[in-house]
């Protein structure tokens, strides 16, 4: 009757997040709250789940620079925020836009419908006690929040004093949040137990983790070279995936860099992980999508294994003789399902924690299969699901400046500290001399050892000189149609030289400009190509 609804009527969805919240509710939920998803896997998503602000999550050992990092991206202190060599930050503080600077503390913080917080309640008061959230006016808030967390440390002992499941907490904020950032210190590189178990947590949001590898101008080249190399290895072992996660190197603070080696190098990683968090806002609808579409299938697959385990359980006598029997079988019952109804294995939820969930269940009081929920779950992912596809694309092209600013974000890309500003092609861009003047002298002398007619080279002659640097074809090809201004077919002097010019720049590994830049246009040709 829903479908029937939506059909007749498309414009009953708003926009992505209403529409998203609806189907939840009138689709998902039912059956979720059927087969017992909220015990297994993830509590019910709430109102404020739909309507958040992107959020990132930064996750790291003791010392690795989490608090630095926000304060970094900010440009500002928050409240609550302690920073020092030895474990400082104790508490997950979400780190969120107020009218004024506040701190609420977490017990207060999970009773308020307008965050997304309400489902950690279940995690106690050893939690609790150490959950906050931190308000202030400051713009990059406007458009994304921060998750700070405590630092992790190796050892049982500090896993046993924390009083509450931090690997189960970390992966509830993980099911959430937009970006997952991992900070490795580059200076002392290990990866504790803890922060092994931790990264295993997060094992089905791969997509959304990102990895910093922070603090690396204390050490030489070479040693960063061999670091990166160990992090990649260990990465590899504990993630366990064909793709390699993106890893960012840099220095993520405001202070001076202790080897300055490679500054360009962590300007360019800076700006890389920038434009990511700073696309966040645009991709939230898509994440909030994709991350529903996930659940869908986990719910499904949780509505097979608990109707099977009910279809196998004697009405009266041997209930929970059986019930051992087929929480230790439960693999077998996994590969039935997978043959039966064509499901991914990687579909299925982990087997030793799903099986240790079950050890506490009634098996009596689960629910036999309803078809009607399943084909009702079947079709929001095979007709809603693609109409709100259409409708993010459609939000997005609307809202194409939707991004994060203020903070670290701003005046990163314009003026003479813009990324690339006066190297490359963008080289003597302030100078009032042309800058192919400095080495013409070298180009006019090969310049005149191709015979010109008339002052000019022709394309065959040029072609020949050219194809000496060795560069594609195609590269070769977009140098000409650049350097050849007035477009007649040959190059007189200064237009072989910009050509040289613009060789030299490929050479050294800048990229080519899509169209000649105002600088880099010969003198003599600034007035007609001014007029064209």
């Amino acid at each position: 009757m829903f479908r029937k609804t939506l059909k007749k009527d498309p414009e009953l969805f708003q926009n992505v997040s209403e529409g998203l919240r609806k189907l939840y509710r009138t689709k998902l939920f039912p059956l979720e709250d059927t087969y017992r998803f909220h015990d297994f896997h993830s509590p019910a998503l709430e109102d404020a789940d739909f309507d958040n602000k992107p959020m990132v999550l930064l996750v790291g050992q003791y010392s690795t620079g989490k608090t630095t990092f926000i304060r970094h991206l900010m440009e500002q202190d928050f409240p609550g925020m302690r920073i020092g060599p030895e474990p400082t930050t104790d508490s997950f503080i979400a780190v969120m836009h107020g009218e004024q600077d506040g701190v609420i503390p977490g017990n207060a913080l999970v009773v308020d419908p307008k965050k997304p917080f309400r489902k950690l309640n279940a995690f106690g008061n050893a939690f609790l006690n150490r959950f906050m959230c931190a308000q202030m006016p400051n713009p990059v808030l406007e458009s994304i929040s921060i998750i700070d967390t405590p630092g992790i440390l190796s050892g049982e002992k500090q896993r046993i004093s924390r009083g509450y499941d931090f690997a189960a907490v970390l992966e509830w904020f993980a099911e959430r949040v937009d970006r997952i950032i991992l900070l490795f210190d580059a200076h002392k590189l290990d990866i504790s137990d803890e922060f092994s178990e931790v990264i295993r947590a997060l094992k089905n949001h791969e997509d959304k983790m990102r990895v910093v590898l922070n603090k690396a101008d204390q050490i030489s080249t070479q040693q960063l070279m061999r670091v990166y190399g160990a992090l990649m290895w260990s990465l590899g072992k504990i993630i366990n995936t064909p793709e390699v996660v993106r890893v960012y190197i840099g220095s993520f603070w405001a202070q001076p860099l202790l080897v300055p080696d490679n500054r360009k190098l962590f300007e360019a990683e800076e700006q890389d992980l920038f434009l990511d968090i700073q696309s966040l806002p645009r991709n939230a609808a898509l994440r909030k999508l994709n991350d529903l579409i996930k659940r869908a299938r986990l719910a499904k697959v949780q509505a097979y294994i608990i109707s099977s385990l009910k279809k196998e359980m004697p009405s009266v006598f041997g209930k929970e003789a059986k019930k051992k029997e087929l929480i230790s079988n439960l693999g077998e019952i996994y590969l039935k399902i997978e043959k039966e109804h064509q499901i991914s294995p990687g579909d299925f939820p982990k087997l030793a924690k799903m099986q240790e969930l079950l050890n506490g269940q009634d098996f009596t009081k689960f629910s036999a299969l309803k078809p009607k929920l399943l084909e009702t779950v079947e079709d929001m992912l095979a007709n809603d699901i693609a109409r709100l596809m259409a409708m993010v694309r459609q939000e997005e092209s609307a809202m194409p400046s939707q991004t994060v600013k203020g903070g670290a974000f701003e005046g990163t890309m314009s003026g003479p500290f813009g990324h690339g500003y006066g190297e490359g092609a963008s080289e003597g861009i302030d100078e009032l001399e042309w800058v192919v003047v400095r080495d013409k002298p070298t180009y006019d002398e090969i310049f005149y050892t191709l015979s010109p007619i008339n002052g000019k080279v022709s394309g065959a002659a040029a072609k020949k000189e050219m194809l000496k640097s060795k560069l594609p074809n195609t590269v070769l090809g977009k140098i000409w149609k650049l350097a050849d201004v007035d477009k007649d077919g040959f190059l007189d002097d200064e237009e072989f030289a910009l050509a040289n010019h613009l060789i030299k720049v490929k050479l050294e590994g800048h990229e080519l400009p899509a169209s000649l830049p105002e600088h880099l246009v010969p003198p003599s040709k600034r007035g007609t190509v001014m007029q064209a």
